[in-house]
């Protein structure tokens, strides 16, 4: 009973401790219940001790992961519940990695090889088809930025790696003491788990009010033009829609605004526009007629696109199958989640989105799983198809030659993948989003939240632009400067200054990732040579 009291404690602690309505600090803490059981159970007689930890675990992770996601449900219960219990198996499975070697190593190289295993589990979130970094532990000081301005040199590891430290460290200060009773020691240790705590802290407030922006002004205007996903926005035309976007806009604009920045496929109707003619289409007359009012402004929008291909020859792994023509031929057709950005240049700017929606624009690992499960995808209001990406991020080019990084909805929760903008030029980044589809829930919230992570860690300031949600401008210290609140329809002006520096982040990106990952690596080889030790409770083993 204690030991599954210290399981749920767990779950509770790492919940509570997340944005944005819990404290981060609790993170420094919420696997130390965990760990104690684990040990526990290691340390007894206890018939199974393995399947009783992978219980506890579980539990623990279940907890965490449903209170912090569970607005999922809003949009898609299925996918709520796959997101929920796969990941929390996940979790465990790092878990019993740990206590594998765990039994055959020393208890501090047994930690360092957890948290070294964690870092490369939360890395492969951020790169298999089956992403999810959503709770990787470094997003949970999203909304204590001033804590967390030295994410510019580690990006977010660096706050997985300083809550693994703590937790490793509280425990086995803890452990140590529960063994010996050496309280002068125990205090010792303390002293110095704040100070692990503190220090990090002091020099993300001393970074936070040193650092200072160059002074090169952009002047955006942010339209929030609140169309409901479910019933609105895929039955209705390109058309009223572009109406309502410059109605909009005109209550807000000037000759002097840089950008009009519009949401993610807010024209999106029907199947979408076909990208092969849109240099002809209404969707674009309609825009170039708006601009010809303001010669300096740039119009970056949202937009779905659809390719069409007759012959198999062109298909690409992602392109879907359509049906058949008139004559019984086949047709396929590639889908594009996409921003463009039209100016006075008179060139169409196009990017499509390539980080996707697991089961909703991707389906993973199509060529394994699609032959057992079939075409399993979850509808959320009309997106059902594979969308197709691009290899490079594009970096869209003003009419005075500033450079923006069209940043499209979900691809804003991948740090090094936000780094390629900036790599390519980006001098701001625009995140245009559609958060409507979880209702008004932690959902929306968190994700305006992890855009303060990608200000920090590239030093560029955010302008976000969201159907419903929250639009905002971002400084470039995470500083949330300007909000249109939830279901509120309307613009936001603001300006932003652009940025030219790169930061030791976006030079080298997830290296503690990496490098943490080697170290796991190697510590579970290794641990295929070792021994089991009995009995695992012998001071060797402190």
């Amino acid at each position: 009973m204690k030991n599954l009291l210290l399981a749920i404690l767990s779950g509770l602690v790492l919940a509570l401790g997340w944005p944005t309505y819990g404290f981060p600090g609790l993170l420094f803490f919420g696997f130390i219940p965990l760990l104690w059981a684990t040990e526990r159970l290691l340390q007894s007689e206890s018939s199974r001790p393995v399947l009783k930890i992978f219980g506890l675990a579980y539990l623990s992770f279940f907890i965490f992961n449903i209170i912090t996601t569970w607005w999922l449900y809003n949009s898609t219960p299925f996918g709520m519940w796959f997101a929920v219990l796969a990941n929390a198996l996940l979790m465990t499975g790092v878990w019993l990695l740990y206590v594998r070697v765990r039994k055959r190593f020393a208890r501090h190289l047994s930690l360092v090889f957890l948290a070294a295993t964690w870092m490369l589990f939360e890395f492969m979130h951020l790169n298999w088809e089956f992403a999810w970094p959503w709770l990787n532990l470094g997003n949970g000081f999203a909304d204590y930025t001033r804590w967390i301005q030295w994410y510019e040199y580690t990006g977010t590891f660096g706050g997985t790696l300083w809550v693994w430290v703590v937790n490793a460290f509280l425990f086995s200060a803890g452990f140590h003491f529960a063994e010996t009773h050496n309280r002068k020691k125990f205090f010792n240790k303390l002293v110095l788990a704040t100070l692990l705590i503190l220090i990090p802290i002091g020099i993300g407030q001393a970074m936070f009010y040193t650092y200072t922006e160059a002074d090169n002004p952009v002047e955006i205007v942010l339209l929030q033009p609140n169309i409901d996903p479910y019933t609105e926005k895929y039955n209705t035309t390109n058309e009223r829609i572009a109406d309502l976007l410059f109605s909009i806009a005109d209550t807000t604009l000037t000759q002097n605004t840089d950008f009009l920045i519009a949401p993610e496929t807010v024209l999106a109707e029907g199947a979408g526009v076909n990208l092969r003619d849109f240099e002809y289409s209404p969707e674009r007359s309609r825009a170039s007629e708006y601009l010809s009012q303001y010669p300096n402004l740039n119009y970056l929008t949202g937009i779905q696109f659809f390719r069409l291909y007759e012959n198999e020859k062109d298909i690409l792994p992602t392109t879907n199958f359509m049906g058949y023509n008139r004559i019984g031929n086949p047709i396929y057709a590639d889908f594009f989640n996409s921003a463009f950005m039209l100016n006075r240049l008179d060139s169409t700017q196009i990017y499509h989105k390539s980080k996707l929606v697991v089961g909703v624009e991707n389906f993973p690992y199509q060529s394994i799983l699609k032959p057992l499960l079939g075409d399993v995808m979850i509808d959320l209001g009309g997106t059902v198809s594979m969308k197709t990406t691009q290899e490079n991020r594009g970096v869209f080019k003003g009419a005075e030659g500033l450079q923006v990084g069209p940043v499209i909805c979900y691809e804003s929760v991948f740090g090094e993948f936000v780094t390629g903008y900036v790599a390519e030029g980006a001098q701001f980044l625009a995140i245009i989003t559609n958060d409507a589809w979880w209702g008004d829930t932690q959902g929306h919230k968190q994700h305006l939240n992890y855009a303060r992570l990608r200000a920090i860690e590239t030093r560029r300031s955010i302008a976000r632009s969201a159907n419903t949600g929250i639009s905002a401008f971002i400084d470039q210290k995470g500083t949330i400067t300007k909000t249109l609140g939830y279901e509120l329809q309307g613009s936001l002006k603001g300006t932003l200054n652009a940025n030219n520096g790169l930061t030791f982040y976006v030079r080298y990106g997830d290296y503690l990732a990496r490098g943490a990952g080697l170290i796991a690596v190697v510590l579970l080889i290794w641990s295929f040579f070792k021994k089991p030790q009995k009995p695992l409770t012998d001071r060797g083993n402190k």
